[in-house]
């Protein structure tokens, strides 16, 4: 009888945990320096973790003295693990275009200058694709910005930076390129989107 409660209590945490993972969704975004993008996506409810990274090259390069070169294709990037039911893959985009990054900036944001920090959503399915074509359209005809959208849809891998750049803001809050460019925005989040905010 014990071992059958301690079968059937397995089985339970087994379906938990996959119930779980079948809720969680992957968005790959590029929007200039990665430590401000994961600061910002960091603090959306519904937003499980946030990993910086590289996307839209090859593994064999990518790292940051490479990617930096300019030379490899690939675009400073974060990869998102978020909830559906909390947060929509279109509300993570609506952050991104209005709080993470311009979208009007090409190959640059602020001060960053390069294709690595271009503007570039990197869709991980069909379904993701069409909403974000979809979203780019809205944007762009939306007149809410005087210049161009520059945001680009690409394909391509997303490969984790290195231990050094994750969680960078949460690491060093009082570093002078956070303080100037990255706190700005994620105190943005919070008065643009209270009902997305989380601490």
């Amino acid at each position: 009888m014990k071992r059958q409660l301690i079968i059937a209590f397995a089985t339970l945490l087994a379906a938990g945990s996959t119930s779980a993972a079948a809720r969680a969704e992957t968005a790959v975004l590029a929007g200039g320096c990665f430590w401000g993008m994961e600061a910002v996506f960091e603090h959306v409810k519904g937003v499980r973790n946030v990993v910086s990274g590289y996307a839209g090259g090859s593994a064999k390069d990518a790292n940051y003295s490479a990617v930096s070169s300019e030379r490899t294709g690939h675009a400073e990037a974060v990869r998102i693990t978020f909830d559906p039911a909390k947060v929509s893959y279109v509300q993570l985009l609506k952050i991104y275009a209005t709080i993470a990054h311009d979208p009007t900036q090409v190959n640059r944001q602020g001060p960053d200058t390069g294709p690595s920090y271009r503007s570039a959503i990197f869709p991980q399915n069909a379904a993701q694709r069409q909403a974000a074509q979809a979203f780019l359209a809205r944007l762009r005809h939306s007149g809410a910005y005087k210049e161009p959208i520059a945001t680009r849809i690409e394909g391509g891998a997303f490969y984790p930076a290195e231990a050094s750049h994750q969680d960078f803001m949460r690491r060093n809050p009082l570093h002078p390129y956070i303080l100037v460019n990255d706190r700005p925005k994620v105190a943005k989040l919070k008065r643009s989107y209270p009902q997305y905010w989380k601490a």
